[in-house]
């Protein structure tokens, strides 16, 4: 199992509008999380600034994130949640963080 943790930052204007969408993910989106072998993902708000957490329990991480990219439905979700990100215009979502300490 791989834990990533990514940071991001939010458009001031679009923040209520990025955490309405989570507030009603769609059903099919949260499907395609699991069948990628995605578990235990959460997103937290502080402002503007985003800190999202997922564990990932498969064996091909870049097929997964592949075939996560080519799902209509997830293609659909990316078309409404992207644009909420300060750095949509130069296509930066969100960055992968180095984990420097974990403890079970």
């Amino acid at each position: 199992m791989r834990r990533f943790g990514q940071a991001a930052l939010l458009k001031p204007d679009m923040i209520a509008e990025y955490d309405t969408l989570h507030a009603m993910v769609w059903l099919k989106v949260l499907d395609m999380i699991t069948a990628c072998n995605i578990r235990n993902y959460s997103i937290f708000r502080q402002g503007d600034l985003l800190f999202a957490y997922f564990e990932y329990n498969g064996d091909d991480y870049e097929g997964d994130m592949q075939k996560m990219a080519d799902d209509p439905v997830t293609q659909e979700w990316w078309k409404r949640t992207k644009p909420c990100f300060a750095g949509h215009a130069i296509g930066e979502y969100y960055t992968d963080m180095q984990e420097i300490f974990h403890h079970e």
